[in-house]
This record gives C-alpha cells, structure tokens and sequence, in this order.
C-alpha cells in the first residue's frame, strides 16, 4: 500500500497558546484573556487562540489517514520550539514534506517515523508540531494498510512484548479546579486534578497555605462524593515551579513543605509535577535529583514529576538515569515525531521510572487518540485526558478510544 497524495487543511486545537513567561510575571486575567504585553517571541498576545494542521495522507486503495500537527500551550518556553501558527507551516509541508510522502509504500511504521522525525530543511529539524503530525499520520496509514489498530502497529513494529490494555486516565481542570474536581470524582476519573498552580502569591500561597487548604479540601471532596471507598484516586498537580519559588529553591523546606501535602492527602496518593523550575535542563536534573533523593531518604511516599526541560526523548532519558523525579512525563509534541513517545515510554519502564503519556489541553482529538493507542501499546503507567480544559470532552475522548481499542484488540483474540 502507497501514498499517493497529501492534504492539508488549517485547525482549531482543544485550548489555546499562552505565553508562559508572561503568566509568570504576573500577568492578570481579563474575563478569560489576560490583562498586559506578550513577552515570548511570536506571540501577539499572552492568551490566543491554539491552531493545528490536519495532514491528510491518501491511500492508493481511497483510504485516508490522518494526523494533526500541534504544539503545547506553552510553546515558545522551557527550550521549546517557538509559537506554531498554521498560516505559516501549511506551505512548508505542501512544498518540502508533502512530495517525499508520495509514492511512499507502508510496510514499516518505525522506519518511516524515524525517517521523516530526522529530516531536515537547511540543515534544521521540522518544528516538533510538524514531525508530531506527520507522524501520527503515518502510524494510521499503515495500521489502515494492515487493517488493525494503531496500538497493533506500535506493539509489532517495536516488539513491545505487551498486551494492549487501557491504561489509567489523567484528567486536568485548568484553574476550574474546584467544579472540575467534582467532575473527574463523578467519573472515577483515575487521576486527579492537575489543578493548574502556575503562580505563587494567586495559587500556591507565598508559603504554600493556598495550596495546602486546596489539597485538604480535595481529599474531603472525594471522600464525600465517591460512590465507594473503593475509589481511591491519585491527587497529582502540577505546580510549575512555584514550590521552588516560593521556598527560594532550599531542597529541605521544600521537602518539609512536601510532607504538610502528603498529610493533607492522606489516605489519598500525592504526585507533585514541576516542584521547581530552574531555567536551564542539567541545573534542572540536578535540582529534581536532590529534592527526589530527599524525599525518598525520608520515606514520604510522595511522587515527583519531572516536566518543565525534559522535551525530547533525549532530555528524558537524561532525567531518567539521573532519578530526577518518580515519573517522567512524556509531554507528547514536544517529542516530534510520535516513534519518540514509544521509545521514550519502553525507556522509562525498562529503567524503573513511571512513564506518563502527557501532552497538552492545546491538541486535538486525533493527537490525543494516536498517542493512546501508543500509551496502551508500551504500558504507560498514566495517560493524559485531552484536549481541552474542560474535563467532559478530554476524558471522553481518551476513554472511548481506549474502549474501542481493547474491544478491537480482543475481539480478533
């Protein structure tokens, strides 16, 4: 089976691009816009609308495959690509990508990623948005060749020596992180809330009492709306580096703060993602290390998520060996090309870290159903609920698609 033509077309994402740098500032919200100036290269303004690209690959039998190209909400920040705009990428793929694609035949998904996540244009990768969505492309046109699931395709091609199974399901709340709580414990959601705690004196507290009151309130919040203590959720938020800012990056007040969040939850799980942000990947490493070796030295039972400069596969593996946090999260466009997401993933459970199958609210459907068949193809330890802010809609997606998948799987059994 070949490819014969390629079409693009302009998109929406499930959320928008903000500009991470000024948020920190302390840029102040308008309604759901924020108040001030874009500091980040590119952007027009700190909250606008997220775009996406659709490439369409036709196949020589009229099947279409599809993947879309789109970058995180924070693009432009923590040593990422810049703001991907869609006016200005559609002509890139038509002229340069689009005619390697024809006439490609689909036998080999691994090889053909790899292919195009590696090319260069004037001696320079593809945007990761660009290699995000050709690839995920690619993965369905060979698994439409093949007639079987996507997650097949992933579990033969890399020789996974896993069963394909649904995987525990991440929901995120943005800063509707009380409604939106309630939500997710409606839904048993597996993990929760993400909670979106991206400024200190607003969200963590200047000495972390916001966050604190937070977490407890959480915990009260599930134990009187679960419909069984059965339903143990795992609390994970991400604090984008607010904990190291507001305890001036000391690796013992942070740990001490730590353990008033881990009584607070109990007897609930606490991950904590982004403790702090160093601004510089191997400062970052050795910062996430220390405060790792801390906790565990303390017996706290408390997970730590690397995220803010741990992009590539590379900066994962980095992480990884160096025990900087207990999960790793696979912050899915910021990979490229969507083979990295199941190397990264095989990676990080051959060495004993936990794999997180993340993204971004700014992807779309069709990125988020593509990096679930690969979550449940490598045996991701978690997978994000996304598009979207929203928690209904993410969720939903993830879900349905792990469903159908495992259904599929198992009916051919």
């Amino acid at each position: 089976m070949r490819i014969v033509d390629v079409v693009c077309s302009a998109g929406k994402t499930g959320f928008y691009f903000d500009d991470q740098r000024a948020i920190k500032k302390g840029a102040g919200h308008d309604g759901f816009a924020y108040v001030g100036e874009p500091v980040t290269e590119g952007f027009t303004s700190i909250r606008q609308a997220g775009e996406a690209i659709s490439v369409q690959l036709i196949l020589e039998d009229g099947q279409v495959a599809f993947g879309d190209c789109a970058a995180v909400q924070y693009s432009g920040a923590g040593g990422r690509d810049p703001l991907f705009l869609a006016k200005d990428f559609i002509p890139v793929i038509e002229k340069e990508i689009a005619p390697k694609l024809i006439g490609k035949e689909l036998d080999n998904f691994k090889s053909l990623a790899e292919e195009f996540d590696g090319m260069l244009l004037d001696g320079k990768r593809l945007h990761t948005a660009i290699r995000y969505g050709i690839t995920q492309a690619l993965l369905d046109a060979v698994a439409k060749a093949r007639k079987v699931t996507m997650a097949e395709v992933i579990q033969k091609d890399y020789n996974t020596g896993l069963e394909i199974s649904k995987r525990p399901i991440f929901t995120q709340s943005g800063d509707n992180r009380y409604e939106n709580a309630d939500k997710m414990i409606i839904k048993s959601a597996d993990v929760l809330p993400h909670a979106l705690i991206n400024h200190v004196e607003t969200k963590l507290g200047k000495n972390g009492e916001l966050l604190l009151e937070y977490v407890g309130w959480l915990r009260d919040r599930i134990i009187h709306l679960r419909d069984s203590e059965d339903y143990t959720p795992i609390l994970h938020i991400d604090v984008y580096g607010t904990i190291g800012a507001a305890f001036d990056g000391d690796t013992t007040k942070m740990a001490d703060y730590l353990q008033t969040l881990v009584d607070a939850a109990k007897p609930f799980k606490l991950r904590i993602e982004g403790p702090m942000d160093v601004e510089d990947r191997d400062k970052q490493i050795e910062a996430l290390a220390a405060l790792t070796a801390e906790v565990d030295r303390r017996n706290m039972g408390i997970e730590l998520v690397a995220d803010e400069w741990c992009n590539t596969y590379e900066d994962i593996a980095a992480f990884a060996d160096a025990k900087a946090g207990h999960v790793v999260q696979i912050k899915t466009p910021d990979l490229g090309g969507v083979n990295n997401i199941a190397d990264a993933i095989l990676y990080c459970n051959k060495v004993g870290i936990g794999s997180y199958c993340g993204g971004t609210c700014n992807e779309t459907n069709r990125s988020a159903e593509v990096t679930t068949n690969i979550a449940m193809a490598c045996g991701a330890l978690q997978v994000l609920a996304k598009p979207g802010m929203g928690v209904d809609e993410g969720y939903m997606i993830v879900f349905n698609e792990m469903s159908r998948v495992e259904a599929l799987v198992n009916r051919r059994k």
